[in-house]
């Protein structure tokens, strides 16, 4: 079967290719085999363990590579200082060491935490992302970032450690809920915002083929990690343009945080999509771009059935006060001032340091006033 193939050109003997494409799970042996490792133990979530846990494991065995599982509980919550002891706890016992790998199987959540534990483990060991939802295909199993959350925000402990190879079977998206595919969704759009108006336009005419599976997906997923890649390549340590690729997600960690990271009441996805629209509305309100395109990424965002306002939020957010709280744990505060991603339009977006606390409470009140 064929797939695509996305290079990572970092250097130092970093390098690492993504290969897209269905089926990738039944050949991933013989692709991780290749790296030169004794075992491959797999970091997975209950739900990803009992669809594609044995599939995996039997692959990598087949590839003479012995094998393991450590699965933890579904959901945002296991990025926590305990479940991230268990994993580390769990890859000891299974005899995990520093010539061997650990592959992330699963979505963001899964992914962020084992590429931290592998960060971590014996002082760094190799590890390989197969991410199985959009979310984590077109973003988070790409560039290194790898974290957990804590009381005060999201991923503020964690590590750059990047995979050595990244294997997204797109077949497994055929079971993901339209929800997490809404979601994931959210991350594809961002790339043709950030600074691509053109890819915003395929997204618009071409979405219903990402959700249908057919060869629009593979390029979309394809589109999204060659932008990233290349991001990443430029400024992998989030020195500079990297933080454009936070487009909404101050906005969308602040939610995320005041809903206590219950995915019952929001995903990471949908605190983007609201972060994506309100990011195009502040823009539009301080003069920086068209009513009409803040307009038009709502609309999108909302056609494809991801929320857009503060009001979508099921219990509700808070005041502007506690978002602005949220707000100000976020990674790109420096020296207590906010910074946000912000638009001048559909592909043009820009960071914006120093940005009046006052002004975002304001825009905030208004935003919850609105019906």
């Amino acid at each position: 079967m064929s797939h695509l193939t996305v290079h990572v050109p970092l250097d130092q003997g970093r390098a690492y290719d993504i290969l897209i494409g269905r089926g990738l799970i039944d050949r991933a042996g013989a692709r991780v085999a290749a790296l030169g490792a004794r075992a491959a133990v797999i970091v997975t979530d209950e739900t990803v363990a009992g669809l594609y846990g044995a599939r995996l494991r039997e692959a990598l065995e087949a590839a003479g590579l012995r094998s393991g599982v450590v699965a933890v509980a579904p959901g945002e919550a296991s990025k926590s200082y305990a479940t991230y002891a268990a994993v580390c706890d769990g890859l000891l016992a299974h005899k995990v060491e520093r010539g061997d790998l650990v592959v992330a199987a699963g979505g963001g959540v899964v992914g962020d935490l084992a590429g931290f534990a592998a960060a971590t483990l014996r002082r760094g060991v190799r590890f390989v992302q197969v991410p199985t939802t959009l979310l984590a295909q077109v973003d988070s199993s790409v560039g290194g970032k790898t974290g957990i959350n804590s009381p005060h925000g999201k991923n503020l402990i964690g590590a750059f450690h990047q995979p050595r190879l990244v294997l997204a079977d797109t077949s497994t998206l055929d079971t993901l809920s339209a929800r997490e595919m809404r979601a994931g969704y959210a991350e594809v759009a961002k790339y043709g915002l950030i600074d691509d108006a053109g890819f915003f336009d395929w997204c618009e005419a071409n979405w219903r083929g990402i959700f249908d599976g057919g060869a629009a997906r593979d390029d979309a997923v394809a589109a999204c990690c060659r932008a990233k890649a290349g991001v990443v390549v430029r400024d992998e340590r989030e020195d500079g343009e990297r933080a454009l690729l936070n487009l909404g997600h101050t906005f969308g960690h602040a939610l995320e945080r005041l809903t206590a990271y219950d995915s019952a009441r929001l995903v990471h996805g949908e605190g983007v999509a609201i972060g994506l629209a309100l990011a195009f509305r502040f823009s539009a309100r301080l003069g920086l771009c068209a009513g009409q395109d803040a307009g038009r990424v709502a609309n999108h965002l909302a056609m494809v059935g991801l929320p857009t306002t503060l009001q979508a939020v099921p219990g509700g957010c808070g005041s502007a006060e506690a978002l602005l709280e949220a707000m100000s744990q976020d990674k790109k505060v420096k020296d207590g001032a906010l910074t946000f991603i912000l638009a001048r339009g559909i592909g043009q977006s820009f960071i914006a340091p120093g940005i009046d606390g006052a002004e975002v409470r304001a825009f905030l009140e208004d935003e919850l006033r609105a019906g």
